[in-house]
C-alpha cells in the first residue's frame, strides 16, 4: 500500500467517524492529509512511522491547522510554530491526520466542556469518552487512526483510554518535550500517547521522546528505546496499593483487576500488597496546584496580544480584560481561574497553595518508599491499580457537580503530582463498557513498564465481561 492509498483510507475512516456524530474532530481537511502523503511518496524516507497518520489533540501547536484548545478565546488561532513532538512525528514519516476535540484548555474529565460541543463515546453515544483528551481517544477507539497524541495534567490520557478501551501512556515528566503544548499546569503537563495496542503507542512515544533544547524541563536523555523483551515476568514484583482498591470500588472493575492480578501471577510475577497512605490527599492537592498554575498561565489570554478581543467602550484595560475573558472562556475554565487566583492571593497562599505543595511531596515520598531503589532494596518494581473507579458515565451526569467530576481522576492524578510514568491497558468490560488497568513505574522506567503492559495485553481478554 502506498502512502497516498493509506492516507486515503485514513481519511475515509475519519469521515465515517464524523458522520457518526462522535464530534471527536475540531479541524480536518482531506486535501491536507493527502498532500502530506503525496509529499512523503516523493522522498525515499523510511522512518519508523512512515505513512502512519496520527491525530493531534488541539492544544498541541501545529502548522497545518489552527490550535484552539477548544476555546472561543482562541477560535481560528494559528500558531507560528509547531510543537517539538509534531516536528519529530514528521521527521519519522508520520502524517498529521487532524486536530481533536477536548475539554477547553484541557480542563475536564469528560470532553463535555468544549466550546465546539461534547464528544460522544464510540460504543454508547449517551456516555462520555473521558477527558480531557476525549477526541483523540475516540478516534483511536473507533478505528480511524492507530495512534493519537493527547495531553495529561491530571490523568487526561489514561482516563479516556480506560473509558474507550484502548492504551494510553503518560511518560515521566521531562521524557517528552512540552515545547508547543499550550500550558495549563506547567509542573504537571505532559504530552501522552494513545494507541490501539501497547506497541502502537510505544512506537509513537519512542519517536517523540528525548531531550529538547527548547524545553528547559526536558530531561537530558536519549529517545526511549523498546528495551529487552521478556518471555515471562519471573522475578518481577508488582505492588497492589490498597488505597486504589476501596470497598466502594465498582464490583466489575474489582473483578477485572483481580483477574489481571492472577494473570500476572500465572506469568511468574510476585504480587505484594502495599500502602500509599497519602493518596487520600491527591484530589484536593491536585485541585489546588493545577488551578493555581492555570490562573498564572492563562493570564496571557487578555484580548490584547492575540486571540479573541471583545471591544469595550472607553479606554479602561480592565474592562477589556473582563469582557474578553468573560466571553472567551467557558464556565469550567472560569471556575478554575477563579479558584487558582484565590489560593494564590494574599492571606490564602500559605493556607492552601503551600500546604498543597507539602502534600504533593508526601505523595511523591509514598511512591519512593514502595518502589525498589538503593534505599528500598525490598521494594516493588511496578504498581498495578484500576485506572478509573467506574466505567464511562452518562453525559450530563457530573457536569453540574464539579466535585464528582474531579473525583473521576482519583486514581490517575497522583502520577502527575509525583511525575511518574503510567500506562492504562484494557482488561475487560462491564455491560459492554471497557475497563482499564493501570501500571505505574519509577521515574524513567517506561521500557520495563511497557514490557509488563505488553504481557498484560497478551494475557487478558479485553472483551471479556467481568463478573
Amino acid at each position: 500500500m502506498t502512502a497516498s492509498t493509506g492516507a486515503a483510507a485514513v481519511a475515509d475512516r475519519i469521515e465515517r467517524s464524523n458522520a457518526r456524530g462522535l464530534n471527536a474532530v475540531i479541524a480536518y481537511d482531506r486535501g491536507i492529509l493527502l498532500a502530506q502523503a503525496d509529499a512523503r511518496s516523493l522522498t525515499t524516507g523510511s522512518g519508523p512511522l512512515e505513512g502512519v497518520a496520527v491525530a493531534i489533540k488541539d492544544n498541541i501547536c501545529t502548522l497545518e491547522y489552527p490550535t484552539t484548545c477548544a476555546s472561543r478565546i482562541l477560535d481560528g488561532y494559528r500558531s507560528p510554530y509547531e510543537a517539538t513532538a509534531i516536528a519529530r512525528l514528521k521527521a519519522a514519516g508520520a502524517l498529521i491526520a487532524c486536530k481533536t476535540n477536548l475539554d477547553e484548555f484541557a480542563m475536564g474529565a469528560s470532553t463535555e466542556y468544549s466550546a465546539f460541543g461534547r464528544t460522544r463515546h464510540p460504543l454508547d453515544p449517551e456516555r462520555v469518552p473521558g477527558g480531557s483528551s476525549g477526541g483523540s481517544a475516540v478516534l483511536v477507539a473507533d478505528g480511524a487512526v492507530a495512534a493519537a497524541l493527547g495531553s495529561e495534567t491530571g490523568g487526561s490520557v489514561r482516563q479516556p483510554a480506560a473509558f474507550c478501551g484502548i492504551v494510553g501512556i503518560k511518560p515521566t515528566y521531562g521524557r517528552v518535550s512540552r515545547y508547543g503544548l499550550v500550558a495549563f499546569g506547567s509542573s504537571l503537563d505532559q504530552i501522552g500517547v494513545f494507541g490501539r495496542t501497547v506497541d502502537h503507542a510505544a512506537r509513537v512515544l519512542g519517536v517523540i521522546s528525548g531531550r529538547d533544547g527548547n524545553d528547559p524541563t526536558s530531561a537530558d536523555l536519549d529517545p526511549l528505546s523498546p528495551g529487552e523483551s521478556r518471555t515471562d515476568l519471573s522475578g518481577v514484583v508488582i505492588g497492589t496499593p490498597r488505597e486504589f482498591f476501596p470497598p466502594d470500588l465498582d464490583p466489575a472493575i474489582q473483578a477485572a483487576c483481580d483477574r489481571a492480578v492472577q494473570r500476572f501471577r500465572d506469568a511468574g510475577a510476585s504480587i505484594r500488597p502495599v500502602s500509599l497512605p497519602h493518596t487520600r490527599l491527591a484530589v484536593p492537592t491536585y485541585y489546588v496546584i493545577a488551578p493555581a498554575e492555570a490562573s498564572s498561565n492563562l493570564a496571557r489570554f487578555d484580548g490584547i496580544r492575540y486571540g479573541l478581543r471583545v471591544s469595550h467602550p472607553g479606554a479602561d484595560p480592565a474592562a477589556l480584560y473582563r469582557a474578553t475573558r468573560g466571553a472567551g472562556f467557558g464556565p469550567e475554565v472560569r471556575r478554575r481561574i477563579i479558584l487558582g487566583t484565590y489560593v494564590l492571593s494574599a492571606g490564602y497562599y500559605g493556607k492552601y497553595y503551600q500546604k498543597a505543595q507539602v502534600a504533593r511531596r508526601l505523595i511523591t515520598q509514598d511512591y519512593q518508599q514502595v518502589f525498589r531503589g538503593p534505599a528500598t532494596p525490598d521494594g516493588v518494581d511496578f504498581l498495578f491499580t484500576p485506572t478509573t473507579p467506574t466505567p464511562a458515565f452518562k453525559a450530563g451526569e457530573k457536569v453540574n457537580d464539579p466535585v464528582a467530576m474531579y473525583h473521576a481522576d482519583v486514581f490517575v492524578c497522583t502520577a502527575n503530582l509525583a511525575h511518574l510514568p503510567a500506562v492504562s491497558v484494557p482488561i475487560g468490560r462491564t455491560s459492554g463498557l471497557p475497563i482499564g488497568g493501570q501500571i505505574l513505574a519509577p521515574h524513567f522506567e517506561e521500557a520495563g513498564m511497557l514490557e509488563v503492559a505488553r504481557h498484560l495485553e497478551r494475557l487478558v481478554d479485553a472483551t471479556e465481561e467481568a463478573r
